[in-house]
């Protein structure tokens, strides 16, 4: 490869690029159904739904691997989300908007879940195993980031059109135009910057043998590593208090205080995650990054686990105390987004170290497909759950299930020289 960029000029917008539909499926799209007066079984049920093509994508992930590049593919799915993106706008001021902006997010649900495979796998053709360590927190602060934007921004621009037209599906049907035209550039942009790593190539004489050959002996090898079932309930376990948490506090939020919310406008919520949150979240993501990147995963993963699954203790203060300041929702968002950013960085420091090996792509989309899984279950039934014990209740049962992260954390195995810079 000659002339290789500098990483910066593609892990923000790449990861970015990841981020910003799977936040648009997963909570743009609760906060948007919310606001068009859909209830809170079915957003999380419908929506919950939407997780399936993460989940499955490690059934697709052998084609990405052995057809075209993951540079074309990454390009290539970029231009059919902003295809996607449109889609819904233009539905949501139709009288069935619900049946037709959900065909839409499939479309672009798996669309980003083949774009997720593809970029991963560039990630790990362009960069070394250190520079894989070091830029995980950039990586992770990016998509992070995008995630907190698209809920913040977004839905601050969303909630502005809201209050000055009165018109709510227009204001969204603007927003989803928006983010159409972002991905347009975004693919433009990528077809420019993204290096052509020389291991990041298609295999010679693809046949339907071969393809089929691959895909088992992929899901073979995936399964037949060492302390693969400890691996799978780690994917599974360690973002179970969130999988439950994030379809919940947008609607938490936005419920009126006589039904347990906080009874923020839709602009106050955008503000929240638009501010203070990147904030907290690109501080935590950056610290995560470095710190693993000089003392190991190993070293770090204790302080991680404790700083993703402990300050979701501020939902249940505010379940409780129900703050009328939105100086204290920041505080509290700020606490959490701090410490999940920190967290995060060894879920997906682990999930490549158990990715090593000849068929690394693939095995991380399977890695990010048992991830999916872990959120899809549990978010799912996260709405009839809390509308059948309330915001206080339901809050109080996620600290309890950081039990479960926790317990499947003590009996991971990992080389105290992962992560490390090499001297």
């Amino acid at each position: 490869m000659m002339n290789k960029r500098n990483p910066w000029a593609w892990i923000p917008t790449l990861y970015m690029a990841e981020a910003l539909p799977y936040v648009a499926v997963m909570t743009i799209s609760t906060i948007m159904y919310k606001r068009l007066g859909i209830s809170n079984t079915d957003i999380a049920l419908y929506t919950g739904w939407l997780y399936l093509p993460w989940v499955i994508k490690p059934f697709w992930s052998p084609f990405v691997d052995l057809m075209k590049t993951k540079r074309w593919w990454t390009i290539a799915m970029q231009f059919i989300i902003a295809i996607g993106f449109a889609c819904i706008a233009f539905s949501l001021p139709t009288s069935f908007f619900f049946q037709l902006s959900l065909a839409a997010f499939w479309l672009v649900a798996f669309t980003s879940a083949t774009h997720d495979i593809a970029a991963d796998g560039f990630y790990m053709h362009a960069l070394d195993d250190h520079e894989q360590s070091l830029y995980v927190g950039i990586r992770s602060t990016f998509y992070r980031i995008a995630t907190v934007a698209g809920q913040g921004l977004l839905v601050i621009l969303a909630g502005f059109m809201e209050d000055s037209t009165g018109n709510i599906p227009l204001s969204w049907t603007v927003t989803f135009g928006i983010m159409s035209v972002m991905f347009l550039l975004l693919s433009l942009y990528h077809g420019f910057i993204l290096d052509k790593p020389v291991s990041d190539k298609p295999i010679q004489g693809v046949t339907v043998l071969t393809v089929a050959r691959e895909f088992f002996e992929t899901f073979r090898t995936f399964f037949t590593k060492k302390n693969a079932l400890v691996a799978i309930l780690f994917m599974l376990l360690y973002r179970l208090p969130e999988a439950q948490l994030v379809k919940l506090i947008n609607p938490f939020m936005l419920d009126p205080v006589d039904k347990g919310g906080l009874g923020l406008t839709t602009g106050e919520v955008g503000f929240v995650y638009g501010t203070v949150g990147i904030v907290g979240l690109t501080i935590g993501g950056i610290l995560g990054g470095i710190a693993a990147a000089h003392g190991g995963l190993k070293r770090w993963l204790w302080p991680m686990v404790c700083a993703i699954t402990l300050p979701d203790l501020v939902y249940v203060y505010m379940a409780y105390v129900q703050p009328e300041s939105l100086g204290i929702v920041n505080v509290c968002i700020f606490i959490e987004q701090f410490g999940y950013g920190f967290g995060f960085t060894a879920y997906m420091l682990y999930l490549i170290y158990f990715s090593e090996g000849e068929h690394k792509t693939a095995h991380y989309a399977m890695c990010t497909g048992f991830m999916a899984l872990g959120m899809m279950l549990p978010g799912m039934m996260a709405g009839w759950l809390q509308e059948t014990i309330g915001y206080r209740h339901f809050f109080v049962w996620t600290i309890v299930c950081c039990l479960a992260t926790f317990a499947i954390c003590a009996f991971l195995k990992i080389d105290p020289e992962f992560g490390k810079k090499k001297k």
